[in-house]
């Protein structure tokens, strides 16, 4: 899987920009708030039709434009693609893949994988949990039409279901609907239960390899994934999760008309990360946070090579230049598979370490050294 060239018009600080790439290896240079990002950014859209930084297509559109397009031509399974996307011109947003409207934005990662890591996600341990459920949805989403369709309704269940619980007390007739929405989000949540549970069973196994190489086998990392406290297996069939997560909705009924809040379901998910039987999240040094959270992220990438049958573009933004020289190296030592963009301050000089396509960005323009 690769991306070969990639076009972008009004988007973000990008006037019009074509960019034609390696297929190993592109090193993206350049100072601070010249584009970098933005780049990678594109290359998301196109992964997953929306970006990783906001849900607003307006945010992406360049200052006193009236919409972006982007294209990709991308290759894939002994196939050739152009992917497609364009929005705002006061019209709905559109997207294609070789000329064919898809259905739904996650119909793009059909054609292109992407794993994206940032110097944030480096503290991916130690934020709370809603950082860690982005990490695994926007794994599935890629990987899995289905739970992309149901991660969707599940949201617009779940916000639906909040709007009824701020209202209540002023309407006490909207208590009587939320019979059918906890029904409907018990389906729903049960779905992604059942992706989360086998890609945390995966996950857990390539960064438990990852971490103890890294750390020279002097560290144990496991993962374990924690869901509503009635699900006693979730690796259980679906109706017997339906059930279980019922049973915690009426548990947390009163609770949660009083608090006005939506108290129980799969989106206070999480993942509990452990190193030599210590959480992470509580006592894990930097060092060993960072060494955990690039496990995550490869981990994620190997699973993608083992779903898809070939390695996701993977995309470092900064990453390098927070890690020491022992993780620039461990990081390097596995980017040899697979098509890879990195961004890096000119003065880091991190190109130098890398074989492949150099390109510089000043401004919105991209040009190749």
């Amino acid at each position: 899987m690769r991306l070969d060239e990639i076009t972008l018009e009004d988007f973000r600080n990008y006037a019009s920009q074509k960019v034609t790439f390696d297929p190993i290896c592109n090193v993206i240079c350049g100072e601070n708030a010249q584009g970098k990002t933005n780049l990678l950014e594109a290359m998301v859209c196109l992964s997953t039709g929306r970006s990783h930084r906001t849900r607003a297509d307006r945010e992406l559109i360049r200052f006193e434009q009236e919409g972006y397009r982007l294209e990709g031509s991308i290759h894939t399974r002994n196939r050739d693609f152009a992917s497609h996307i364009e929005a705002g011109f006061g019209k709905k947003k559109k997207i294609t893949v070789n000329q064919v409207p898809v259905k739904a934005a996650a119909d793009l990662s059909a054609v292109l994988n992407t794993i994206f890591f940032c110097p944030e996600d480096l503290q991916l341990i130690k934020e709370g949990a809603a950082a860690r459920r982005r990490f695994m949805d926007s794994s599935l989403c890629q990987l899995r039409p289905r739970y992309a369709a149901a991660l969707s309704e599940y949201q617009r269940l779940h916000e639906h279901k909040t709007r009824i619980l701020r209202d209540c007390a002023d309407r006490p007739d909207l208590i009587a609907t939320l019979p059918d929405f906890n029904l409907r989000m018990a389906e729903t949540g049960a779905i992604l239960i059942h992706y989360r549970s086998r890609f945390v069973r995966m996950l857990a196994a390539y960064a438990s390899a990852a971490h103890n190489e890294c750390s020279g086998g002097k560290e144990q990392l496991s993962i374990q994934y924690k869901t509503v406290k009635t699900v006693i297996d979730p690796f259980g069939d679906h109706k017997l999760l339906v059930m279980q997560l019922l049973e915690h909705q009426r548990a947390h009924h009163y609770a949660e008309v009083s608090s006005r809040q939506c108290l129980s379901g799969p989106h206070k998910d999480d993942l509990e990360v452990v190193i030599d039987g210590l959480i992470a999240r509580s006592y894990a040094s930097q060092g060993q946070t960072r060494t955990a959270a690039l496990s995550l992220k490869l981990a994620a990438r190997e699973i993608h090579k083992e779903i898809i049958g070939e390695y996701p573009i993977l995309l470092l933004d900064d990453v390098l230049s927070e890690l020491d020289p022992k993780r620039q190296e461990y990081v390097l030592n596995r980017i040899g598979s697979g098509q890879v963009f990195i961004t890096c301050c000119e003065e880091d000089r991190l190109h130098s370490l890398l074989k492949g396509n150099v390109y510089r960005v000043k401004n919105g323009v991209v040009t190749r050294q």
